[in-house]
């Protein structure tokens, strides 16, 4: 299941050196606060496990980074595999977007959750995370990807395909 959903949607951003597009919408921080908030996009392409990502800040500013596919931790023997996993430091991103738990519940552990640290031409700094239900039908690509991003100017963004 897991090689099939990243077969497809690898197969989508690589096919013919197309990309996809995201937009990033601030939920959280000074952006948010602005009338109207502004709206990044981004441009992922890649195949296989990994793959480049870029967006356009407002200010016209290029962040620039590699997304890579997060393998889940294997539990030590003996150990149990809740304590074994450990936040990436984005569970508050995702539990502001889209509601308390969420990241526990859905996203920690996954096998279809993907990350990415982003560096700007200026100084800022983004961190950025997709993740796919197991549960989410392979057609319904990209729509039933969800992520978050969070940059080094307390703003935290939802990521939609």
């Amino acid at each position: 299941m897991k090689n099939a959903f990243w077969l497809i949607l690898l197969a989508m951003f690589s096919m013919s050196g197309c990309s996809h597009t995201a937009r990033l919408y601030p939920v959280q921080g000074p952006l948010s606060a602005q009338t109207p908030p502004p709206v990044l996009l981004g441009k992922i392409t890649g195949a296989f496990n990994s793959g480049d990502l870029s967006v356009k800040l407002s200010d016209g500013e290029i962040c620039k980074g590699r997304w890579s596919v997060v393998h889940p931790p294997q539990p030590a023997k003996g150990e149990n595999s809740a304590v074994a996993q450990t936040a990436t430091g984005m569970q508050a991103a995702w539990d502001a977007v889209y509601g308390q738990g969420f990241y526990v519940s859905q996203v920690l552990g996954t096998r279809l959750h993907a990350q990415a640290e982003l560096a700007g031409d200026r100084g800022t700094v983004m961190n950025v995370e997709m993740y796919r239900s197991l549960e989410e039908h392979a057609e319904a690509l990209p729509a039933s990807i969800r992520g978050v991003a969070k940059d080094n100017k307390d703003n935290i963004y939802k990521v939609a395909f």
